[in-house]
């Protein structure tokens, strides 16, 4: 291996990584992973839809409406086109039907006569939906990821998933994505049909998808986790699938790499978008279009949508964050603020779990958000975690005050009866205050302390050998001290462009959506305070490529600056 980046280098040591981890966690060997297919029940799945397919059986897929379940569906849908297999795609309304599969779900399968449904990215606590389906003569192949918290799983025909309750605790398989998990039913049926004698092409542009969901849907990003995306982002580049090729620009298409930031931020919320405020159908349809024609109308679409999206978003995140600041100051002096709990009526369902997170960034606790149900005196919220925290876990303990509960360590979803709410918020206050502030707290922190002069060119290209950044290994988040603010610029009103230098050393840095806030010192308080007072400034970013015009500048993404050390 070839020497490094001082600073990557110094990254490394301070994860503990010696040569031979840092090779394992640099490697992109496929063949290193474990086997996909050693997920319990895969095998009778496979049997059962090759039948399917044998004597022309109607199958279906219903998927959830998120990023991870629309790419899961356009993945098998993609997969069984490879076999010219026609697949019904089914996925409920976020409005009408909720998350998971209901039990209009088998009744509508039934009526279209679909022999064969595989859910994906949900399903493990449906437990009804699978008795009906079974009842009514419906074989239910269950594919997902979230836990398995139920008193009993679902009596399906098959239940996929890595985090069922009789799967090896330690395994390496629990970190995958639904989408990970729709492609290794994709996998088993290959085997099995190769093992039949029949030609099937290779699965590896599937990949792309897989990429999609699992940064998307903030998997953790494990070593199987990591080999997966690092393919499926080598693919996108190049992609031939229209629906994705949509997604980017031609210079995007001519830089060496995709970064994953480019999933998270960009094609992850636009996907998103349609299901957050109507039926994700639309989404669906870009995802497997057939034509670039096609795959452009449905794109353009998604962008008004998400257009839409951020301005209902902006609106909800500004009356919930007036919300809390009203309520903390009449909290009694020296009470620390444990947890984000605000609710109101009439708050759009579809933005919540963006405005929970937008939260936790601004307060740096969890965060829980309620709105109205559809059902009079229901209420339902988005959950998401801070620091380390287990979110899941600390809502198990309030289970008997919700009607619906699920979702993971990071973000749960729950419905339950208004009346509950301030018994809710006193349970979940005075669990919080025996966990540690480090656990529950998102913490401002940075990874390493660098100088100007050692950004550089191969700094960059080995930054993108770390890719893909996301849960579990998080873009580095750098500091250099003693920076002069030269000039800044704004821009929108809301953005900041800086102009900073250390010694001679000139930087150009960003602040998306800076002007505003929580707690930002104005660029301008900046500028004039480090020319009054001459106080040292620090700058702590993460590092980027500015692309224009066919040029490319490193750019500082800066979070935030202060002034001591």
């Amino acid at each position: 291996m070839q020497e490094l980046h001082p600073i990557i280098q110094r990254l490394f040591d301070k994860r503990g990584f010696d040569h031979k981890k840092i090779e394992n966690f640099l490697s992109w060997d496929l063949k290193a992973i474990p086997e996909l297919t050693s997920l319990k029940d895969l095998s009778i799945a496979s049997k059962r839809i090759i039948e399917a397919i044998n004597h022309n059986q109607k199958i279906g897929v219903y998927g959830d409406y998120d990023v991870d379940g629309t790419t899961s569906c356009a993945l098998l849908y993609h997969f069984f086109k490879m076999l010219n297999v026609e697949l019904d795609v089914v996925q409920p309304s976020r409005f009408i039907e909720g998350y998971g599969l209901h039990l209009s779900s088998i009744e509508e399968a039934v009526e279209k006569n679909i022999r064969v449904l595989i859910t994906v990215d949900c399903g493990i606590t449906n437990n009804e939906a699978a008795d009906s389906a079974k009842e009514k003569g419906l074989d239910l192949i269950i594919t997902d990821h979230h836990k398995d918290a139920r008193e009993t799983m679902p009596d399906a025909f098959a239940v996929i998933n890595p985090n069922r309750r009789d799967e090896d605790e330690a395994g390496e398989l629990k970190t995958l994505a639904g989408v990970a998990v729709a492609f290794a039913l994709a996998v088993q049926i290959r085997a099995d049909l190769l093992a039949s004698g029949k030609v099937v092409p290779t699965l590896y542009p599937l990949l792309q998808f897989v990429a999609i969901g699992t940064i998307c849907d903030l998997a953790h990003l494990s070593p199987v986790n990591l080999k997966l995306v690092r393919h499926g982002l080598k693919l996108l580049k190049d992609t031939t699938y229209p629906g994705l090729r949509a997604f980017f620009t031609a210079e995007e298409l001519k830089a060496k790499t995709i970064p994953s930031e480019k999933l998270a931020f960009h094609i992850g919320p636009l996907i998103n978008s349609k299901g957050r405020l109507d039926h994700p159908e639309l989404a669906m349809q870009l995802l497997i279009a057939s034509t670039p024609e096609r795959a452009r109308e449905c794109y353009d679409h998604l962008v008004n949508c998400n257009q839409e999206r951020k301005f209902i978003q902006n609106e909800v995140f500004k009356e919930a964050r007036e919300q809390v600041l009203r309520e903390r100051k009449n909290l009694p002096f020296n009470n620390e603020h444990l947890i984000t709990i605000v609710y109101q009526s009439q708050w759009h369902e579809g933005v919540i779990g963006i405005v929970a997170s937008k939260l936790v960034d601004t307060f740096k606790a969890p965060a829980i958000i309620f709105t109205d149900s559809e059902h009079d005196g229901v209420i339902k919220a988005s959950c998401r975690s801070a620091g380390t925290l287990d979110i899941f876990n600390l809502l198990k303990k309030n289970e008997h005050l919700f009607i619906k509960f699920g979702g993971h360590k990071a973000a749960a979803g729950l419905s339950m009866k208004k009346e509950n709410l301030q018994e809710f918020i006193k349970n979940m206050n005075q669990l919080l205050k025996n966990v540690p502030a480090i656990e529950r707290t998102r913490m401002e922190f940075y990874d390493l302390e660098i100088n100007a002069s050692e950004i550089n060119p191969q700094l960059m290209r080995e930054l993108d050998m770390l890719e893909p950044f996301g849960m579990g290994n998080e873009k580095p988040i750098f500091k250099i001290k003693g920076v002069k603010l030269d000039s800044f610029d704004l821009m929108k009103d809301v953005h900041v462009r800086w102009n900073l230098s250390q010694e001679k050393v000139k930087l150009k840095g960003i602040s998306f959506n800076y002007v505003g806030k929580y707690e930002a010192t104005s660029p301008s308080e900046i500028f004039s305070t480090q020319n009054l007072k001459k106080e040292d400034l620090s700058v702590y970013f993460t590092l980027g490529m500015n692309r224009f015009n066919g040029n490319e500048n490193i750019q500082l993404m800066i979070d935030r600056l202060e002034f001591g050390f």
